[in-house]
């Protein structure tokens, strides 16, 4: 069969059509999928933002929004698409390709996440976070050199920025300059007496130098947060690592009343009341309670073991290093344990 050229202008433009139908019914997808979502099947946070969009479909905002609460929640394909969608219809917000870049990374697509991040400077070249979030995009890569650039183009423009310093003190801090990252985290909380992270930071870095400072900044921490099961743990380790067992001990039970599941809270009493108290049977009580939290806590069972081996209990020593072994096969201690007793019981 023939075609004429007036045929063939017609099959053309039909298929011009066509083509320009469905990429139009692909940008709306959006729109309609919004249109038809159950509202009730949603969580009450993601049912308010797709309501608002449903009845303002070209606010920009309200997409970005969305794909904020898709990425918190680990989703970050759906994500991709509201903030692709924001962008198209307002496309000179920074906040925008910052959000962007956080999908991005999350998806393991860091040079996608640095384009991102560049386009948000390009539009406005005082985005100080998003030269922050470029920081910490090398600092998790180690690009250390790179990274102390784009906070110093940070602190150019907020010279108090606490963000910055608290990067530049993880950064000094991984690069083993202990004295700079002090430094560092010290500028931190001078601009931002609340910079929780900023005073663990500074409580772990006293921590490795036994300092008793250790002791104020993980204070310090816990007036932020005074249920930080993380903060009172890392002050029970300080009181256990400088033989100051009481304050340790003291520390550990406020932490359980926090978190009475916290296995190596009751772990750590266990190995105190053990090494170095020597009370054998308080230590059998913690362990015992480290291993209800956890049935599969090797160490625990080996070490109620032991304290019933020194205890002359030497059948539930034996059951202990028993399952010790059960659970982590080569154990050597708990295998050492069991020949111990082995011997002991044939004597």
């Amino acid at each position: 069969m023939k075609f004429n050229i007036a045929s063939r202008s017609i099959l053309a433009f039909t298929l011009l059509i066509a083509v320009f139908v469905f990429f139009a019914s692909c940008g709306n997808s959006n729109e309609k999928k919004d249109q038809t979502v159950n509202l009730d099947s949603l969580p009450p946070e993601l049912a308010a933002l797709t309501k608002a969009i449903q009845e303002h479909p070209t606010v920009a905002a309200l997409y970005q929004q969305r794909a904020q609460w898709y990425l918190e929640n680990k989703k970050p394909e759906v994500a991709m698409s509201d903030i692709n969608k924001a962008i198209e219809l307002d496309s000179k917000v920074p906040l925008y390709y910052r959000t962007l870049s956080d999908v991005y990374f999350s998806m393991g697509k860091s040079q996608n996440c640095r384009d991102a991040l560049n386009k948000a400077i390009e539009i406005d070249v005082k985005d100080t976070a998003a030269y922050l979030k470029l920081a910490e995009l090398e600092f998790f890569f180690k690009e250390y050199k790179k990274s102390f650039g784009y906070l110093d183009e940070a602190l150019k423009l907020d010279p108090t920025n606490a963000r910055a310093f608290f990067i530049k003190g993880m950064a000094y801090k991984e690069m083993g300059d202990t004295a700079k990252a002090v430094r560092s985290m010290q500028q931190a909380v001078d601009n931002n007496q609340g910079y929780y992270e900023a005073y663990m930071q500074l409580g772990l870095l006293y921590t490795a130098k036994h300092n008793p400072l250790a002791v104020d900044y993980f204070n310090n921490a816990l007036n932020i947060d005074p249920k930080s099961v993380e903060t009172y743990y890392a002050l029970a380790m300080f009181y256990q690592e400088n033989e100051e067992y009481n304050k340790a001990i003291e520390t550990y039970t406020m932490l359980l009343k926090i978190d009475p599941k916290n296995k190596f809270a009751h772990y750590n009493l266990g190995y105190i009341h053990l090494v170095y108290l020597r009370v054998y049977d308080v230590a059998i009580q913690h362990f015992t309670d480290a291993i209800n939290c956890d049935k599969n806590y090797a160490e625990a069972w080996y070490n109620r073991g032991y304290c019933y081996e020194l205890l002359g209990d030497i059948m539930n020593a034996k059951k202990d290093y028993q399952q010790a072994i059960m659970i982590k096969p080569n154990y050597q201690r708990a295998v050492d344990g069991l020949n111990r007793v082995d011997e002991l019981s044939h004597k």
